[in-house]
């Protein structure tokens, strides 16, 4: 008997509390949580960059040579140590090495949080057409780096360690301007060392950027001009922001409501109050209200039904 009386308002206040979690389920769910967009950043690494014109002894003719050596974009990763070349009408038609090193290696990598280019380069020998025992320029070690991190500044560097030589002179350069060196009847290089510059999203090392004009007068070849550049790095911030919403203890709150009391001065009424509800038809806690008026009903009901049963 006893345990029968009991057991039937247990039923009905469980129900009654699941119709009270049903009913909040609406306003727990509306809540979204804070998410991040964005994209991977970008990065590239190159050991060498060449652009020359090669102006031909017997032809009246100029051969462009275009070449690159471990050129690499995010991802990528690149090692090889030698690169050679051929041109019509140079060197009979063998191939001629441009460069040689030691170490020659470039990587670049990115993600949605960090994108970063480097690049290195140990006991490198460059030639041009025309010049086959001569060494344009020869670097003990050289290195570039770019790293774009989400959230931080770009950063951006590149060094020149050991002794450099240029067409076999010891030639000490200066970071505060570009570095001439010139040999008669061979010809000039100008070098701008360790050149970096970064922006709010961007960064860019340049360890060495050579201006060439040679006119070696050998193996076919009257003249080389152009531009190279060893060991570049680049890097761009990945994209991205935070979207927070609010969630369910961060719920603006209520406006207030104009006094029902006549006021002894005319006045305008202040922006955000009426002309907002009006607008909307409430406050954005109105669905906390109205589920908390829900639930105090359920619970009512339940208590009249529980005394019913005691009073039969």
């Amino acid at each position: 008997m006893n345990s029968d009386n009991f057991r039937m308002p247990a039923r009905r206040t469980a129900a009654t509390a699941t119709a009270v979690a049903l009913a909040a389920a609406p306003l727990l769910l509306g809540a979204s949580p804070a998410h991040a967009t964005g994209g991977h950043g970008r990065a590239s690494a190159a050991v060498l960059r060449a652009g020359l014109d090669v102006s031909l002894l017997h032809h009246t003719a100029d051969v462009p040579l275009t070449l690159s050596l471990n050129e690499v974009r995010a991802p990528g990763d690149a090692d090889r140590t030698a690169l050679s070349a051929r041109l019509d009408g140079v060197n009979q038609g063998r191939p001629f090495s441009v460069l040689r090193a030691d170490v020659a290696s470039a990587r670049a990598t990115a993600t949605d949080e960090r994108a970063e280019g480097s690049v290195r380069l140990t006991d490198a020998r460059l030639h041009v057409p025309g010049l086959p025992l001569l060494s344009l320029i020869e670097v003990g070690t050289v290195t570039a780096r770019a790293t774009c991190a989400a959230g931080e500044k770009p950063e951006a560097e590149a060094n020149v360690l050991g002794a450099v030589t240029v067409f076999g002179k010891r030639t000490t350069l200066t970071a505060g301007g570009p570095t001439e060196v010139r040999v008669p009847g061979v010809g000039e290089v100008r070098l701008d060392l360790a050149e970096h510059r970064t922006t709010s999203g961007t960064a860019a090392a340049t360890a060495l950027r050579l201006k060439v004009s040679v006119n070696p007068l050998r193996l076919n070849v009257a003249e080389v001009t152009g531009t190279v550049t060893l060991a570049e790095a680049t890097c761009e911030t990945p994209a991205g922001a935070v979207e927070e919403e609010t969630g369910p203890g961060e719920a603006a709150e209520p406006e207030p409501r104009e006094s029902a009391e006549p006021r002894q001065e005319p006045a305008a009424e202040p922006q955000g109050t009426r002309g907002d509800l009006a607008e909307t038809g409430g406050s954005s806690a109105t669905p906390y209200v109205a589920g908390g008026a829900l639930a105090l009903l359920l619970l009512g009901g339940g208590a009249v039904t529980l005394a019913r049963r005691r009073r039969g």
